[in-house]
């Protein structure tokens, strides 16, 4: 029974501590709920910060993967406009030199139409066909000279001919006239 007498008394210090406690547990109860739910909520608002945080970490990475990436295109930008530009300045000096090639083609195409004009194999041959019609003009004017030696030396025989004649017809006209003369008479 001792224990139980040792039970009773102290289920009896239990209730006289609850009752003398009891405020106080009830107190430090709802101050720990309290605790508690200021703790959930703390924890509440470090996770929705921490989400935050997470989210912004992200966004800054994120921005500073385009601004890397931005920085590289505005490099490549960079690089390409001073291509262009050193390409625009070659194309400029090509477009000089194939002026000044265009003048220089055009003097050496009229210095080859003059040297044309003087063509050594083309004046060879118009001086071959000039010889040939010049011979042929020469063989022409030969048979020409031959033919007007023949005509002068027919002429000049007709004219000893005709002078001929002409003696023989004044020696026989006189004697004609006497003869005509004598006719009359008789």
């Amino acid at each position: 029974m001792l224990s139980l007498n040792k039970l009773e008394k102290v289920i009896e210090l239990e209730e006289r501590l609850r009752n003398d406690y009891q405020q106080q547990l009830d107190a430090k109860t709802a101050e720990i709920e309290d605790l508690v739910k200021q703790q959930a909520e703390l924890q509440a608002t470090i996770d929705s910060q921490q989400a935050t945080v997470s989210q912004q970490l992200e966004t800054i990475t994120e921005l500073s993967g385009k601004a890397s990436a931005n920085q590289r295109v505005e490099q490549l930008n960079r690089e390409l406009n001073n291509r262009a530009d050193k390409l625009q300045e070659e194309v400029a000096e090509l477009k000089k030199r194939v002026k000044t090639l265009q003048k220089d083609l055009a003097e050496e195409r009229a210095e080859n139409k003059t040297l044309k004009q003087f063509d050594p194999p083309r004046m060879k041959k118009n001086l071959d066909s000039s010889k040939k019609k010049l011979a042929e003009k020469t063989r022409a004017n030969e048979a020409l000279q031959k033919s007007l030696n023949t005509s002068k030396a027919e002429n000049a025989e007709l004219q000893t001919k005709v002078k001929e004649l002409e003696s023989r017809l004044a020696e026989l006209e006189p004697e004609q006239v006497t003869e005509e003369a004598e006719e009359v008479a008789a």
